[in-house]
């Protein structure tokens, strides 16, 4: 008889494949397909990653950007269910627009920004997006806005008052 193991923590992370791009190279043979997947992995309680693989296979390519999620993870601040305040953030040309919402609003946003805002656990926001819709600009855009968030705590810590 075995002894017991010891508790493991084990996280339950949200995965979303937001895109498998298939590039081609052609050889002497005809064409060679590889394939690159970019993934959003998130616990839906303020911490998200984003990760992107390369592989000759969808599967691995998947595994790989998943392995990149999850180590590049970053802690977003979050206030309830929506966001703390409205923000703007650019990554090169795409520019996110994001603002807090009613509950029962619900998330309005496209595909790629959506996984994102998700995957950290916000469930009303409201969203914009201006300039170029390519995923992984997308997607970097979203996050660089989700860590320009400050709580109402973290303001007084940095001016040094107490409400």
């Amino acid at each position: 008889m075995r002894p017991p193991k010891a508790q493991e923590s084990v996280q339950e992370f949200a995965e979303y494949v937001v895109k498998i791009n298939r590039c081609a190279t052609v050889v002497k043979g005809g064409r060679r397909f590889s394939f690159s997947a970019l993934v959003v992995v998130g616990n839906r309680n303020g911490e998200v990653g984003i990760g992107f693989g390369k592989a000759n296979e969808v599967p691995p390519a998947v595994q790989k950007a998943l392995k990149d999620a999850r180590k590049n993870m970053v802690r977003v601040s979050l206030h309830g269910d929506t966001i703390p305040h409205e923000v703007v953030a650019t990554y090169r040309s795409t520019t996110v627009f994001m603002k807090p919402a009613m509950p029962g609003t619900g998330v309005i946003a496209g595909v790629s920004v959506r996984a994102i805002v998700e995957a950290a656990g916000v469930k009303n926001i409201l969203t914009k997006v201006h300039g170029s819709t390519n995923p992984v600009n997308l997607t970097k855009a979203t996050l660089k806005g989700l860590l320009m968030m400050r709580n109402a705590e973290h303001v007084q810590a940095l001016r040094g008052v107490k409400a």
